[in-house]
């Protein structure tokens, strides 16, 4: 299937070529995905989905326009291409698009050694079945639960290929295996849910069924009886689950495209403080059998280990190769793409440093306040930092769980929250965004 990308790609930049593109970038994307759904031990849903798509990119002079196409006939691939050139001569100019540099291009990477796909044969529907009743049985069986919304079991292997008219080629294959439940315990307005699911590269790392389903039997029992805690400003814990939510927000906001707008609250904190001292946020975008992971990025670049933040210090912005030139700096190799999409910037796996105590260390020490374990819509201010977010999950007092919460609203200046976490050492080691449960301090909670 490899060759088969490189060959179709290759093509797409010859069409382009002939069509009289100046530059051109092709993408290729080779796709298998199975999910199966069950509801009361009985299949409700089986879906599988494979294909090929494939995408082009072309720049006439500083013009440029993409298209995409589910056919490789040929006869798609000439028309795609002609189309695409003409559409590029009356799109407007922008003076920052651009191909890589022919000596920053990726040469080589070792893709044995990141463990992208799993080499056990795909699962037949048949297993994925079985997994996902075992789940909700498992889900079932914990007293309390009156019923299973979903469960569900999927898998996906997928192939890329990029090739570009500046000379690089080069491509890479992903798998991923995942098992989830919805469970609900009480009924009518008294009803709660929560959930459990995981996801790995490897199925031979992925939770057994019954384990999955358990976590979310207890999870959803444990939310019996949940009503609103007081209104005041109180400590909050953000558990692991979510914390990375937090973080997202502040990957957002040094994203260079947010940067060259004007629209990010971090805009003028390069080299300020962002977050306590001693703490780092890594991208690592080579960690083995982790979804993030990628050799290269969306534009042919050598994807590296960096650090955005450096003892709490803002070191950088995120950056493809435009919004680098938009900047006056150099591309951080984070573009991502899609074959109907021009690359834009992205993250792939980053690491928040954990602290020295556990999540239950945290509660004790934040003596009465808010453990936050799920959340439900936002209200996020790009520009300001301003944050409001519904929040559920438990009650604290004199350093212990109390009882289950819901219907709350947790509010305060990301700017300011984040300066004053304190990480927990819980982070799971799995996840692409390896944060840990985050303790912040005096947030405004708005509840009975």
């Amino acid at each position: 299937m490899t060759d088969t990308l490189e060959r179709l790609t290759q093509h797409l930049l010859d069409a382009a070529r002939n069509a009289g593109a100046d530059q051109a970038d092709a993408l290729a994307v080779d796709g298998t995905s199975l999910s199966i759904d069950v509801l009361n031990g009985k299949l409700e849903h089986a879906e599988r989905s494979e294909g090929i798509d494939i995408g082009l990119r072309v720049l006439v002079g500083q013009r440029q326009a993409c298209v995409s196409a589910s056919d490789t006939s040929a006869l798609t691939i000439e028309t795609m291409a002609e189309r695409a050139v003409a559409m590029a001569k009356e799109a407007p100019d922008d003076p920052h698009i651009r191909l890589a540099e022919a000596p920053d291009l990726a040469r080589s990477w070792d893709l044995d050694a990141l463990e992208l796909i799993d080499p056990a044969d795909e699962p037949d529907p048949a297993m994925l079945e079985r997994d996902a009743a075992e789940a909700e049985a498992a889900a079932l069986a914990v007293k309390g639960v009156t019923q299973v919304s979903t469960s569900s079991a999927g898998y996906g292997r997928h192939q890329f290929h990029l090739t570009t008219s500046n000379g690089f080629s080069g491509g890479y294959g992903r798998t991923n295996r995942a098992i989830s439940v919805v469970a609900i315990t009480g009924e009518g307005a008294a009803m709660e849910r929560d959930y459990a699911g995981e996801m790995r590269t490897f199925q031979a790392d992925l939770p057994s069924a019954h384990e999955i389903g358990t976590k979310a039997g207890n999870r959803t029992v444990e939310r019996a009886g949940a009503r609103k805690p007081p209104t005041g400003a109180y400590p909050v814990l953000f558990d692991e689950r979510i914390s990375s939510s937090l973080v997202g927000h502040l990957l957002a906001a040094v994203n260079g495209a947010s940067i060259a707008r004007g629209s990010s609250w971090l805009r003028d904190a390069l080299g300020e403080q962002v977050l306590p001292d001693g703490i780092d946020l890594i991208e690592d975008p080579h960690r083995p059998r982790i979804s993030g992971t990628r050799p290269f990025d969306g534009e042919g670049l050598a994807t590296y280990r960096r650090k955005i933040i450096d003892n709490g210090m803002l070191t950088g912005w995120t950056m493809d190769l435009a919004t680098a030139h938009k900047l006056g700096l150099k591309s951080t190799a984070s573009a991502s793409r899609g074959t109907s999409s021009p690359p834009s910037p992205s993250i792939s796996n980053v690491t928040l440093t954990q602290g020295n105590m556990t999540r239950d260390d945290l509660i004790a020490q934040m003596g009465t306040g808010l453990l936050v374990t799920s959340m439900i819509g936002s209200t996020i201010n790009p520009t300001t930092g301003d944050y409001s977010r519904g929040a559920s999950g438990f009650w604290v007092e004199n350093g212990q769980i109390a009882y289950p919460v819901n219907e709350c609203t947790i509010a305060g200046n990301l700017r300011d929250m984040l300066g004053r976490i304190i990480p927990a050492n819980d982070a799971e080691t799995h996840l692409s965004r390896m944060v840990p449960s985050l303790l912040i301090d005096g947030m405004t909670l708005a509840g009975d």
